[in-house]
């Protein structure tokens, strides 16, 4: 059973500067390893770990243990949240947009 992550759980995973850098350094990757993470991070591996246990809650990333090691993904479905929250200014921005091609036509015939 998949559970449903709601819209603040992952804006507040996303929040976070270094949290942000780490999902995206994964973003990047096919899979890749703590190790790997702190190496690209600045930061200790007890603080990759905590960011990585926030982005697994907020169903953005999975792992996948391979002896000793941890390698993890990217889940781009768990961005669906925040696609869906932004879908509902879809409308408002179509609208600014055409009013800004119309405007520039004015503007330079």
């Amino acid at each position: 059973m998949i559970e449903t992550v709601s819209i603040d759980t992952v804006m507040r995973a996303l929040a976070d500067p270094t949290r942000r850098a780490v999902f995206e350094r994964i973003v990047r990757s096919p899979e890749i390893n703590v190790v790997e993470l702190t190496r690209a991070s600045g930061v200790t591996q007890g603080a990759v770990s905590q960011h990585l246990k926030s982005l697994k809650v907020a169903g953005l990333v999975v792992e996948r243990p391979q002896g000793r090691n941890v390698f993890y993904r990217a889940r781009p479905e768990g961005l669906a949240p925040l696609f869906d929250w932004l879908s509902h200014y879809d409308a408002f921005w179509r609208g600014r947009f055409g009013d800004l091609r119309s405007l520039l036509k004015e503007i330079d015939p």
